[in-house]
């Protein structure tokens, strides 16, 4: 089935918003950095002979990433591919592996303290008052850890939905959630595949958050309307 190739943003068909969280309302690479980091040195306490192996952070990466290839079942399920790289690493070096649990714990409280560009909020604020907005990612945050919950009608990520972007399952669940069609909802989102083609793919418009001013690679498809920050759309809307 072909995609239809959409025109500008038609303001007066939306009737809902969803909308990506890492990336579209705080930078994600800080967090994971620090939260790692924090995981090192619980390792360093905890394990020590895990941390005198895998202590780096950066070879901590390394295994995280090496468990996609390892449990592909779980790739939807980011979660559960840092715990079990964590009990991977712990097994490896002869520690208990049941402390991969708490240190997933350290690991993922961390994670949860974001610090938001400065657009977010404000554009948060002012789309909740307007729209059911519902919160569409592939990652592990928590929408009510992260303290934004009161600005969310629903929250679905990919651990908890079983499936995550771009496929239009996860879109569709989300317009459901809010009472409307994928006609009627408008996608905000920072990844060009992941968030605009899949939300293309849903029947969504879609609006490209794209702060670092990247060029669009997948012509002739095209978001219906791109922005730099979430100020610029909020106007739109109005």
């Amino acid at each position: 089935m072909n995609t239809p190739l959409p025109t500008a943003l038609d303001v007066s068909r939306i009737r809902a918003i969803t909308i990506d969280l890492d990336d579209t309302l705080w930078p994600i690479w800080p967090i994971i950095e620090r939260a790692e980091a924090v995981l090192a040195a619980w390792l360093l306490e905890h394990a020590p002979a895990t941390a005198a192996q895998w202590g780096d952070p950066k070879a901590l990466r390394a295994v995280r990433n090496e468990m996609h290839t390892l449990r592909p079942d779980l790739a939807h399920d980011m979660s559960a591919l840092r715990r079990e790289a964590i009990r991977l690493v712990l097994t490896r070096a002869g520690d208990d592996p049941a402390l991969a649990e708490p240190a997933f714990d350290i690991f993922f409280a961390e994670r949860q303290r974001v610090e938001l560009f400065e657009d977010a909020l404000p554009a948060l604020e002012f789309l909740a008052k307007r729209y059911p907005v519902v919160a569409l990612s592939n990652g592990n945050a928590d929408v009510h850890k992260v303290g934004l919950g009161q600005h969310f009608h629903a929250a679905f990520s990919a651990r908890e939905f079983g499936v995550g972007k771009p496929d239009a399952r996860i879109f569709h669940a989300a317009a459901v959630s809010a009472g409307v069609g994928a006609a009627e909802v408008l996608h905000i989102g920072d990844d060009a595949h992941l968030d605009v083609v899949g939300a293309l793919g849903a029947g969504m418009q879609v609006a490209w958050l794209n702060r670092a001013g990247h060029a669009w690679k997948h012509a002739p498809l095209q978001p219906h309307v791109t922005v730099a920050d979430l100020t610029a759309l909020c106007r739109q809307l109005a």
